[in-house]
């Protein structure tokens, strides 16, 4: 595959591809990887001594080797495989008139026993009070529960109940809290089967490919583990490795999944303001790509080029083996640093956490907004700060990508944000595929009451604040809203950070933080920004009216705000919600 396609698939519009390499000269497409009439474009940012391939992606400054797109043989036919993944998602969601085999009554069995022992055994512990759904202990029981059956059933229910897991905001708290246990406390499949599983893809015996391989995992995750290991020459590497049968089980659970949801719509308590169905076509959507780790590679050089392409430098994507990659196994480059929530280490060892998270932020919200690619699972376990500072990114098998039309309507949706626009925000969403295209625009904003002052949550009643949000979610999904999976992934990556934000940098002024990230888009990208939307650049005006008074403070007289501040207005209003939902 030529150089200058290595880069291509991460803009996100698949069918406009192949015509945009020829117009790379007077736009921002992948500029380090370009090869226009057989001359490599310059680096764009990386220093004349570094190594080669930073010129098209954000890789360490000391390769393991280099990353040289001409003899990536294992990116061939990806597009395929690609379209493939996506086309199955249909077939594997579509509830069928008959159960689809014995998994489903598995399934439904667990699940069943999970709900019906706690109604018997639990809930009438902890009676609800009138007006009241379920006391908080009584969530907690059947998030326990629910968890329980996850763990019994194996990988697919144990990699939802991961990314639930990251869903601060957006599941219950009861139920997040307990499915974080999925993280770290799956057991790993024995070396025999793994071995197995490398010497079959890569078809040779162990010995022909490491020096040296550490049997036990040093992390087990729900589709795959991973190894420490050296190459014949000494190198140390990792090693991903695909558990045996998930790729089965997957497909089974998806079918039981699709033909169990319609069941469930209202029947678990703490899933009852969520879409079942919906939910599984979302998950559908990004475990089947995950199952096939050549993707995950590919992910992996795209992101990168994309950081290039932007100037960030202060992220690092570890580099896949030119042909060390596989359906199942994945070799890449080993990188070392401080956990991403340990801010004590990192601040002993002279690194400025506030820089870390406003980088973190930053480049996120870049990739997201101009380059249609990013990192769709950011948690404890999957960044991690080296000691220059710099943050690595791991775990490439969730990535969002988007269509130039997705994008263009994302980046909307931040723009309108920004000058609190609540008319522009959702003509932005229904672009996305939040809201069905021919959604009244007006009429949503008047049932919601965004044409109208702020609320203030820390002013209401614990009566009202419910009202007011299950109200919403009614009329939200009256109007046919769902959550697509690159937004989806947007605002759990944005739950993350926020939570990164109360770790490492508690007194951060969030105002002032917004300002300047801000400034930074309109400095460094503005004129892009203008150009894709159609609009003046004079006419853009930052107006934080909407989210002061969101966050309960006065938009004139409040100047600063800090991260610790509004973690106190938060408790208040969690305290006003508890045992009321």
């Amino acid at each position: 595959m030529p150089a200058d396609r290595l880069c291509s698939r991460a803009k996100g519009d698949h069918l406009a591809r192949d015509l945009r390499w020829h117009r790379l000269a007077s736009d921002h497409s992948c500029r380090g990887a370009a090869r226009l009439e057989g001359v490599l474009a310059p680096p764009s940012s990386a220093p004349s001594a570094a190594p080669a391939d930073l010129r098209y992606g954000a890789f360490s400054d000391n390769p393991p080797w280099l990353i040289d797109p001409n003899r990536v043989t294992w990116r061939r036919g990806l597009d395929r495989e690609r379209a493939a993944a996506h086309a199955l998602v249909p077939e594997l969601t579509r509830p069928g008139r008959l159960p689809p085999g014995l998994r489903v009554g598995r399934v439904a069995g667990r699940l069943g026993w999970a709900v019906a022992s706690w109604a018997l055994m639990e809930r009438r512990r902890f009676p609800s009070a009138k007006g009241e759904r379920l006391t908080t202990e009584a969530r907690s029981g059947i998030s326990k529960r629910v968890r329980e059956a996850a763990e019994y059933l194996g990988p697919t229910y144990i990699k939802l109940g991961q990314i639930i897991s990251s869903g601060d905001g957006l599941f219950p708290a009861e139920l997040v809290t307990e499915f974080k246990l999925l993280r770290d406390q799956v057991p790993a499949e024995p070396w025999a089967a793994i071995r197995d599983v490398i010497e079959t893809d890569f078809g040779r015996p162990l010995h022909e490919l490491f020096a040296t391989i550490e049997p036990i995992a040093l992390a087990a995750a729900s589709i795959a583990q991973v190894h420490a290991a050296t190459l014949l020459d000494g190198t140390p590497v990792v090693v991903k490795v695909q558990r045996p049968s998930v790729n089965r089980l997957v497909r089974q659970d998806l079918r039981a999944m699709a033909w169990l949801a319609p069941f469930l719509v209202g029947r678990i308590p703490v899933a009852a303001l969520a879409n079942p169905p919906a939910l599984v076509e979302l998950f559908a959507e990004t475990i089947t790509e995950e199952l096939d780790f050549r993707l995950e590679a590919e992910n992996m050089l795209d992101v990168a080029c994309s950081l290039v392409n932007l100037g960030q430098r202060a992220y690092v994507v570890p580099r896949p083996h030119p042909d060390l990659v596989t359906k199942r196994v994945l070799v890449m480059e080993r990188l070392d640093g401080f956990r991403f929530d340990d801010g004590a280490a990192m601040r002993a060892a002279g690194l400025d956490t506030e820089e870390v998270v406003r980088t973190g932020m930053v480049g996120f919200l870049e990739g997201a907004m101009l380059e249609g690619i990013f990192h769709g699972d950011l948690h404890g376990g999957n960044l991690f700060v080296m000691k220059d500072g710099r943050t690595a990114l791991l775990d490439f098998g969730i990535t969002a990508r988007m269509t130039a039309n997705e994008r263009h309507a994302f980046l909307r949706l931040m723009m309108s944000a920004s000058m609190n626009d609540p008319i522009g925000q959702l003509a932005a969403m229904r672009d996305l595929g939040t809201l069905p295209p021919d959604t009244d625009l007006a009429a949503v904003s008047r049932d919601l009451g965004l044409d109208g002052p702020p609320i203030d949550p820390t002013k209401m009643t614990p009566e009202e604040l419910v009202s007011e949000i299950q109200g919403m979610v009614k009329k939200l999904l009256a109007y046919g809203a769902r959550m697509p999976k690159p937004l989806m992934l947007f605002v759990k990556n944005l739950v993350f950070l926020d939570g990164a934000i109360a770790n490492l940098a508690p007194d951060l002024d969030l105002f002032a933080e917004i300002t300047r990230v801000s400034i930074h888009f309109a400095t460094t990208h503005g004129q892009r920004i203008a150009a894709e939307l159609g609009v003046d650049p004079l006419s853009y005006e930052m107006d934080l009216t909407g989210l002061k008074a969101g966050f309960g403070v006065d938009p004139v007289e409040t100047e600063s705000f800090t991260y610790r501040e509004l973690l106190d207005r938060r408790e208040l209003i969690k305290s006003r919600l508890r045992n009321r939902v």
